[in-house]
């Protein structure tokens, strides 16, 4: 993007790319900057403070003390050090999860890990938030992880598909952001689809900003959250019914798919999986479901499919079952058909280009310990509850450790964890908790000691645009000086790694200075340009004239079509799974023998879902926000773009706000047995009656009572594992009652700097 200032202040920013689409997220860099809610100096708990190998006071209610750099760094090396002689490495977490710089060398967590490697090792995570269940089960599928890796190109979409299905996704939000920068070229892609008159079918409890964006262009259907299953068996089975699935394919190319078709003709269990049985599930009508399996079976029909509906419990079946349906159609591996996890997410079907592409930092030291344990990341409240309890992940049975220190850098696990209320309490276990942080968010304001970091527009760094296609090289150039007291993370874990031993710093900087490392990473870079006949300028000429490079295009990747090489020639391009094929049947997942993920695609009823709901009871979405990235921005003028009633809307349907008397702009209290948040109404025809949306990302606000004034959707949310495969979260599995609010409004106090003395 590019950023204006007056030498001193953010002015203005937007996009770099032009477009024509306009992205708000880049518009909002002078709030990042300036916001009220930066962290501006070290500052210690008070209770912590006084006492520190004892603390005081309870974390989250207690008032915070200015203190100096020199005292905190030597703060946190003493308890960290205390803390690690007396319990060892598995008891530090410093497995931190979360958003990041796009850079290649300010990356807090990798920055945090390099320095807990060179002090002796850690305790880190497995998987993430977004994609856990589906990135666990997929390599069992299809032998990859399939969510993080390039799709057949957008432009074979184009030319060869018929029928495009968006399966629980909503690119024109989920789009604006990418781990890398954003090479803004997916919505381009998704306005040719729009203009191409091909048949576009949304599947989505919630009409999203992408169903408006094609508007008549597409067709909205909306089952119950949580039945995409059933509904993806009422198709196979009219497949399987009528012979319209690919029988030579799924001989050919699968494997097991007798065992599930048993399962899907009821053989097992005495119930087909009949279009009249999944529509008594999933709410959509017989004559809709029987449609779409005629539709994609007598078209060149592509899966696309977004990650909220493995959101769930038993989230390990959604994606299984999706692949099991495109192989049941036979067209994976043929351009435009098949599926694809990852046409919503950083521009993926953007052809790769022969790219030079830039190196980055490492968490870990010559000589140093790398995680010692690893927990998988959604399980963390779990893990401090239950230190020493056993459980079972994917295959292993494993024991958390004893955590006693914990260290989040540069994530907002207060934001994006479930069951606020639960993770309140299980944060008073740790010892030490350390937040290195711009922003004085609800994780911040629960912490012993909090850093100020530096935002990105505050430090040097480089990066790439689109995380497959490498369309573009970066730089990153400061724009402001740090406000207040704010430092870069390098500079941090530098100076703590020369308190940790003599000549620390040298080794975690490997003797080079920000710029020196950006130089190497260039000429890494540079080296790879030259082996794809990509020429780069010297470093200097480059970062003076401080201009994003173009990659040339690649004719090849420009015709990529996913196992395409698989499907011509299974047995000389084999998966790698067991059987080499595409298993519909898991052997390895069946000795497993977990009850809650079967070994092949199978409907599971949620605990919590519209099934056994009880009177006036809604389903809970937790939807991507349009104009956040998750939780960060929640406190910029971009808010005014969507609060209602002065904080997180509730999108719920006539009949529901009828019912309830509420409505469009009413204050609502909506709750369950975890807790309760204020929102403010949005009614809307967009919905599915008996479901509602909070989006995700909302700063928690609590009162005394457990109030959350900001609508934090995690106050509500079930915190339990996807299955014992995965062991995933389950956001998008939860039951609410709500109610028009009539008390005063509580004023919202997320984004204040919490108390000081």
């Amino acid at each position: 993007m590019v950023v204006e200032t007056d030498g001193e202040r953010v002015l203005t920013s937007y996009g770099a790319l032009n477009t024509g689409h306009e992205n708000t997220l880049q518009q909002a860099v002078p709030d990042q900057v300036h916001s009220k809610a930066r962290v501006q100096f070290p500052a210690a708990r008070k209770g912590f403070l006084a006492s520190p190998d004892a603390p005081q006071g309870v974390r989250g209610e207690d008032e915070y003390v200015r203190i100096s750099w020199d005292e905190a760094l030597k703060l946190i090396h003493q308890q960290h050090r205390r803390i690690r002689n007396a319990y060892g490495a598995a008891s530090i977490f410093a497995g931190s999860y979360g958003w990041r710089s796009n850079g290649v060398l300010h990356k807090a967590a990798t920055l945090l890990q390099r320095y807990m490697s060179l002090a002796g090792g850690y305790t880190g995570h497995l998987g993430d938030y977004s994609t856990g269940a589906a990135q666990v089960i997929m390599p069992y599928v299809v032998g990859s992880n399939e969510v993080y890796q390039q799709q057949t190109s957008w432009p074979l979409v184009l030319e060869h598909s018929d029928v495009v299905v968006l399966w629980s996704a909503n690119p024109l939000n989920t789009l604006k952001i990418a781990w890398n920068a954003s090479d803004e070229q997916g919505v381009k892609y998704f306005e040719q689809l729009k203009n191409s008159g091909k048949t576009v079918i949304a599947i989505d409890p919630m009409r999203s900003e992408t169903v408006d964006f094609f508007g008549d262009r597409a067709q909205w259907i909306a089952p119950y959250m949580g039945t995409d299953v059933a509904l993806m068996l009422g198709i196979a089975h009219t497949l399987a019914r009528h012979g319209w699935h690919d029988t030579e394919f799924l001989a050919r190319c699968t494997y097991g798919y007798d065992k599930f078709a048993a399962y899907l003709k009821g053989e097992t269990d005495g119930q087909p999986k009949n279009a009249e049985w999944a529509a008594k599930i999933c709410g959509v009508p017989v004559q809709t479901i029987e449609y779409l399996a005629q539709l994609f079976s007598s078209n060149r029909t592509m899966l696309m499919s977004g990650w909220g509906m493995q959101r769930q419990q038993y989230g390990e079946q959604k994606h299984w079952m999706l692949v099991t349906l495109a192989a049941m159609l036979g067209q994976i591996g043929t351009p435009g058909g098949g599926f694809g996890l990852s046409y919503h997410f950083a521009n993926g079907g953007n052809p790769t280009r022969r790219a030079a592409v830039l190196g980055s930092l490492q968490g870990s030291v010559a000589g140093g310990t790398d995680a010692v344990e690893k927990i998988p990341v959604a399980r963390i409240v779990e893990a401090l509850e239950n230190p020493g309890g056993m459980y079972q992940h994917n295959g292993m049975e494993k024991t958390f450790p004893d955590i006693r220190m914990l260290w989040w850098a540069g994530g907002g696990n207060f934001t994006h964890h479930q069951d606020t209320n639960r993770l309140i309490k299980a944060w008073q276990k740790p010892e030490l908790v350390v937040i290195s942080e711009c922003f004085w968010t609800a994780a911040a304001k629960h912490a012993d000691i909090v850093l100020p970091i530096t935002t990105s527009f505050e430090r040097n760094d480089m990066t790439m645009t689109g995380d497959y296609s490498n369309q573009h090289l970066v730089p990153m150039k400061q724009v402001v000086a740090p406000r207040g007291e704010a430092r870069n993370d390098f500079d941090v874990f530098a100076e703590l790694s020369e308190l940790w031993e003599q000549g620390g710093k040298a080794r975690f900087t490997e003797a080079k200075s920000e710029l020196q490392w950006l130089e190497t990473f260039y000429e890494i870079a540079r080296s790879r340009g030259a082996a794809q006949q990509v020429t780069l300028p010297e470093f200097s000429d480059f970062w003076e004239a401080n201009q994003l490079i173009e990659m040339p295009e690649s004719e090849k990747n420009n015709d990529f079509v996913r196992f395409s090489d698989f499907r011509q020639h299974p047995q000389e391009n084999p998966l790698k799974t067991p059987s080499g094929k595409i298993e519909i049947y898991s052997e390895r997942i069946a000795a497993f023998g977990y009850e809650d993920c079967p070994p092949h695609p199978t409907w599971l009823a949620p605990d919590e879902w519209q099934g056994n709901a009880e009177k006036n009871q809604l389903q809970l979405l937790s939807a991507h926000p349009a104009h956040r990235l998750h939780s960060q921005l929640n406190y910029s003028a971009l808010r005014d773009k969507y609060a209602v009633a002065g904080r997180e809307p509730l999108t719920l349907h006539p009949q529901d706000a009828a019912a309830r008397g509420i409505s469009d702009g009413d204050l609502v209290r909506v709750w369950n047995h975890r807790g309760q948040v204020l929102v403010g109404a949005m009614v809307t025809e967009g919905i599915k009656p008996g479901v509602v949306c909070i989006h995700e990302g909302a700063w928690p606000d609590l009162d005394g009572e457990k109030l959350c004034k900001n609508g934090a959707v995690n106050v509500l949310t079930l915190d339990i594992p996807t299955s014992r495969l995965a062991n995933a979260c389950a956001a998008n599995s939860s039951l609410v009652w709500a109610e028009k609010y009539n008390g005063p409004a509580p004023k919202v106090t997320a984004f204040d700097p919490p108390a000081s003395s």
